[in-house]
């Protein structure tokens, strides 16, 4: 594990998570926001003498009454949405995971293992951790096509038919378009966007035959805004959103194949050392782990889903249908455009240092 690398915002984050829009709305979620908790209150005061047509108990019971009909509405939204969901026993998943060295990756690599499920971890580096129980880790370039064909009669052969891949494997290369190599480019598309063609053509056949599979995508927020200095990154980001989702949409007639489309924003890993968002509070920076819990569910579940992560990443779809003026000013302020400017990634070098080495 690369000791040199620490997560923006200093020490404090190893004992306390930083105030922010996404813990203030937890806290709301279940409390003054859950349906459960509104219709006591109307329950406490007709307890306490209130007639029944007292305007304060009126007003908690049309509060209690508005909040239960959003949640039944998002029940049904999602039985819309989605169908039926699939069983998952762990002990019957064979999980590939790409990108599973270290990061998202391994974490979620580490917690299957620890579960009882087998688990493949396709990267060109060895586990950070250095071993893992019920981890196998197969070398492999998901950037190329004969590699990933290799990893996967090895899987086939030592594990099983995979029923779970989850496309995790990423580059960044943190220049400029202007400062960009023709290599540069060459290497982030074919990782972080014909990797995902090559894992899935290779796995998704056998989750056919098998009537039984998930595929997870690990997208992010910068494949709808873009950013300065992130040109490559961002087109496969956004090439890998609208993959999933047209993936999706194929997958309609065979429901017993779940697909889990991930858009988190900033992660403390060492990829994105050094850079810095303007504001922790409506731009938290979030912990690998956090991410992990939800990835974790959602397979769990055997649901499609569609997890965007912190707060700002639910509505960022909206930044792109407000008038250019609006969005430019929101572009200054939230510094997305400047976020690069600091980055140094795994080397602990910047971009512009690299290149005269």
């Amino acid at each position: 594990m690369d000791m040199s690398y620490q997560p923006r915002g200093g020490p404090e984050l190893a004992w306390a998570k930083p105030l922010s829009i996404d813990l203030l709305l937890k806290v709301l979620n279940v409390t003054f926001l859950h349906p459960f908790v509104a219709w006591v209150i109307p329950l406490c005061m007709r307890a306490q003498a209130y007639p029944w047509d007292h305007i304060a108990i009126r007003a908690s019971i049309g509060w209690a009454s508005l909040l239960t009909l959003l949640f039944f509405l998002g029940i049904l939204n999602k039985q819309v949405a989605y169908s039926k969901a699939r069983q998952v026993d762990l002990s019957e998943e064979v999980i590939v995971i790409t990108g599973g060295a270290s990061g998202l990756g391994l974490l979620i690599a580490e917690v299957y293992g620890m579960r009882g499920a087998s688990v493949a971890v396709l990267d060109v580096q060895d586990l950070e951790s250095g071993e893992a129980r019920g981890v196998s880790v197969y070398k492999c370039d998901v950037g190329d096509k004969e590699q990933v064909k290799k990893a996967a009669i090895e899987i086939e052969r030592d594990l099983g038919t995979p029923t779970v891949l989850i496309n995790n494997a990423g580059v960044v290369a943190g220049k400029s378009l202007l400062d960009l190599s023709i290599d540069d480019i060459e290497r982030t598309i074919r990782v972080n966007l014909l990797g995902h063609f090559y894992t899935i053509k290779t796995f998704l056949p056998g989750m056919v035959r098998s009537k039984k599979g998930t595929i997870v995508t690990i997208s992010s927020v910068l494949g709808q805004i873009g950013a300065a200095n992130l040109t490559d990154y961002a087109a496969t980001k956004a090439g890998i959103t609208a993959l999933h989702k047209s993936l999706r949409a194929e997958l309609s007639k065979t429901p017993e194949i779940k697909t889990v489309l991930v858009s988190p924003g900033q992660l403390t890993t060492p990829m994105f050392n050094g850079v810095k968002t303007p504001s922790s509070f409506f731009g938290p920076v979030l912990e690998p782990v956090d991410v992990a819990r939800e990835v974790i569910a959602a397979i769990d579940a055997g649901s499609d889903q569609d997890l965007a992560m912190p707060l700002y990443a639910r509505w960022i779809d909206w930044m792109n249908v407000m008038p250019v003026g609006v969005q430019a000013i929101l572009r200054k302020v939230s510094g997305v455009d400047r976020a690069m400017s600091t980055f140094v990634g795994r080397t602990g070098h910047s971009p512009e240092k690299e290149s005269l080495i």
